[in-house]
């Protein structure tokens, strides 16, 4: 049986508290939130911190809100809160759909969106959907808060802008009013890391796109998203050819790597399939929603 190698451990009361210990205890401090990354990697001696900082009691990390034209999620709110968040599911059924193929209940009850995005596995779901839509990540150090766009979060596998000393403290999803949203995910067994997974986000006026945002997981595409599948789209009409071709651009501008859950042309067009599953279904709630605030 593997154990991880001897650790201290504090709890912290305040995210003030929470950065004063990480500031005292420097690179070799790691927070405790949900565990479900952390510990496995500590029994496997990957991860072999000296102190675990406990953030469990922060409430101030916790709670989905709306502020302004904007839904905030606490880096605390756990997946199984977001998978059943009224506020998010008006919004963004993205959301629900995701979470309902992360993991198992027993994860998501106590996994927290904070931690699965600070792991930055490169399948990890939240982050592609951070991608399409938009999030912006506000971190909090010493001297305050700063804020980073989703996609300029994550610089590379397992690594993040969040630096030594900083905590991620909750993430700021814009508000799209008539957006249309999907998530499609293919894995080995039910709630297993993706072979490949894709989310869109879409706007329609005029009969055309007016925007598009699409989140690409586990097939290596540059910060969880395909900038030209999505230039091309804006200004065109909602039409299968349209999608099938930003559905190739999308997978085109993925490199993913051959392993066990299959060879690199496999996932390519895996990517492909899920990017064109996930922007026809979006774009047909989109229309729906236009039809029905025009009461057609």
């Amino acid at each position: 049986m593997q154990t991880p190698a001897p650790v201290d451990y504090v709890r912290a009361t305040s995210v003030a508290d929470a950065l004063s210990l990480l500031q005292q205890h420097g690179d070799e401090a790691r927070l405790l939130a949900g565990g479900h990354s952390l510990l496995p990697m500590m029994k496997l001696r990957l991860a072999r911190p000296e102190i675990l900082v406990d953030i469990n009691d922060l409430d101030e990390l916790r709670g989905i809100r709306v502020d302004g034209n904007e839904i905030v999620i606490g880096a605390m709110v756990t997946h199984a809160e977001i998978l059943n968040s009224p506020i998010l599911f008006e919004h963004y059924p993205i959301f629900r759909e995701a979470e309902k193929v992360i993991a198992d209940p027993i994860v998501r009850n106590k996994g927290t969106m904070g931690g699965s995005m600070c792991q930055a596995d490169p399948a990890e779901d939240l982050s592609a959907v951070g991608a399409a839509l938009r999030g912006t990540v506000v971190i909090q150090n010493a001297e305050g808060r700063r804020t980073v766009p989703m996609r300029e979060f994550h610089e590379g596998p397992y690594e993040t802008k969040v630096a030594d000393g900083e905590i991620l403290v909750e993430v700021r999803y814009p508000i799209l009013p008539g957006s249309g949203s999907a998530y499609e995910k293919v894995e080995r067994r039910s709630g297993d890391w993706a072979v490949c997974a894709a989310g869109a986000c879409v706007t329609i006026s005029g009969g055309v796109f007016s925007s598009v945002g699409i989140g690409i997981g586990a097939v290596n595409a540059e910060h969880f998203t395909a900038t030209g599948a999505e230039a091309f789209l804006v200004g065109k009409e909602p039409t299968a050819e349209n999608i099938a071709t930003a559905a190739q651009m999308a997978a085109d501008s993925c490199d993913p790597s051959a392993d066990q859950r299959g060879p690199a042309d496999y996932k390519k067009h895996l990517a492909m399939e899920l990017t064109k599953r996930a922007l026809t279904r979006a774009a047909a709630a989109a229309v729906a929603v236009h039809l029905t605030k025009n009461g057609a």
